[in-house]
């Protein structure tokens, strides 16, 4: 018979999602000072297609923020306590007013609106600095006003953030780096364009991008070596054979 606990987590095969809560014991003092207190951490769970738990932290605005954990689906029955009221009443609605200042931003920057645009992505990054998409729109912002330092110190922040190098993001991804290449910031999209490549090896696409700043850059012998990586992946790739 399933467990109170396990009944909580699954109904009819539905996937694992929510908050779980974690405590441990810390002493503090020395003596006839020294006492105990509990520690809660509270932490963002759910369940991918493999059957594995992607566990993140939540940050003080009690969003998830930073790359997952992967633990098993026992260890998370074993070692986290879940917390329904709490993901209801806290977790969910902040969670909804991300991703509304998100849309909204994507919205005004489709429409042209980029002063609009920036404070919607400044209002998501005040909840969570790391959301991805809010770095890219923010950044894109800066690019296409012409604030290349702000843009800059957002690139620093989006080459650290192995999930904006994701699948899910490549159209954000690309958008980024080819106007980083269009204001002129070669040496940035350099930068972008390699740690790209740290963590999406064998992507044709990324070693012309790279190719093309190069090119920008005036770095004629290195971008022909990226050309030919590309060709050697993909001998079709037509834009690489034209350039």
């Amino acid at each position: 018979m399933a467990s109170l606990q396990e009944q909580t987590l699954s109904r009819k095969g539905d996937k694992i999602k929510g908050v779980f809560s974690t405590q441990k014991v810390v002493r503090t003092g020395t003596g006839t000072t020294s006492r105990k207190t509990i520690q809660q951490a509270l932490h963002y769970a759910q369940e991918n297609d493999s059957g594995g738990i992607e566990i993140q932290p939540l940050n003080r605005n009690y969003i998830p923020s930073g790359k997952p954990s992967i633990i098993s689906k026992d260890d998370l029955l074993r070692r986290f306590t879940p917390e329904p009221e709490f993901y209801v009443s806290t977790v969910q609605p902040r969670l909804r007013e991300l991703r509304e200042f998100v849309e909204r931003g994507d919205e005004r920057r489709e429409a042209g609106a980029v002063y609009g645009a920036q404070y919607e992505y400044g209002s998501a990054m005040a909840l969570d600095e790391d959301n991805v998409r809010a770095n890219f729109g923010i950044g894109l912002c800066y690019l296409e006003r012409g604030e290349t330092a702000k843009a800059n110190d957002i690139l620093k922040r989006i080459v650290k953030l192995e999930a904006a190098f994701e699948p899910e993001h490549k159209h954000l991804f690309n958008e980024f780096g080819i106007n980083l290449r269009k204001t002129g910031m070669f040496d940035q999209a350099i930068d972008y364009y390699t740690r790209a490549m740290e963590l999406c090896q064998g992507d044709d696409h990324l070693h012309y991008n790279l190719a093309k700043a190069l090119v920008g850059k005036g770095d004629m012998a290195t971008a022909v070596e990226q050309l030919e990586a590309a060709l050697e992946l993909n001998s079709e790739l037509e834009p690489a054979k034209e350039l």
